[in-house]
């Protein structure tokens, strides 16, 4: 029998995830709650084995979650099911302690392969981002990019953002940062370009073939 752990602030999300592990003799949900905090609280009375982990929770995130995981309970294996597919915030919770990272939009039965994966002391990645982070490294990107402007890496970034459309703080969230930090991004790259707003940007990126 594998015990989980449901953490997620969307309650129809938790009771979809129950009615799926219903299914499965071997899975037995034992807990839920909205939050790390929450999680934290009920642990040391709810013995479980693995966590289903979100990472963009209010009060305590997924992130700090982990890290306090994997100091205070060890033996529990944390799985992140997420939308974030950004590699840096994928990274960060992986090298925190994670044991694995499903995207939320991956198939049932990938949820469920990814619970038994981590509960044999494995890790796993669902497919789309292994996919994803292998075609990056054999297509060489972002390095076949052209030069922008003296950009750093990161401004290259959030300009691709800004001109798929994107707003601040929908960058902010993919990027796993704060809405003031890309601002002030925003701001170093139309000083580095010469532009005085968006449309204008994204303009000049285009004829000069730093989106491609």
């Amino acid at each position: 029998m594998i015990r989980l752990f449901l953490v997620d602030d969307h309650t129809v999300l938790r009771d979809g995830l129950r009615a799926l592990f219903q299914q499965h003799a071997e899975l037995q949900v034992v807990g839920e709650a909205e939050n790390g905090a929450q999680l934290l609280a009920q642990l040391p009375d709810t013995p479980c084995d693995v966590v289903l982990l979100d990472l963009h929770m209010p009060e305590l995130d997924g992130l700090a979650t982990t890290q306090r995981l994997h100091t205070e309970f060890p033996e529990v294996r944390v799985l992140i099911l997420s939308m974030a597919d950004h590699e840096r915030a994928i990274g960060q919770v992986l090298a925190a302690g994670a044991a694995g990272y499903v995207l939320k939009n991956a198939g049932h039965d990938e949820i469920v392969v990814g619970v038994r994966t981590v509960a044999a002391g494995k890790r796993f990645l669902c497919s789309e981002l292994g996919l994803t982070m292998l075609e990056k490294v054999l297509t060489g990107v972002p390095d076949a990019a052209k030069p922008t402007s003296g950009l750093t890496a990161r401004e290259q970034e959030i300009l691709r953002l800004v001109a798929d459309g994107l707003t601040t703080a929908q960058i902010a969230d993919k990027l796993f940062t704060s809405p003031r930090t890309v601002e002030t991004h925003r701001q170093h790259i139309m000083e580095k370009t010469g532009t005085k707003n968006t449309a204008a940007l994204v303009k000049e990126a285009m004829s000069q073939g730093w989106l491609t």
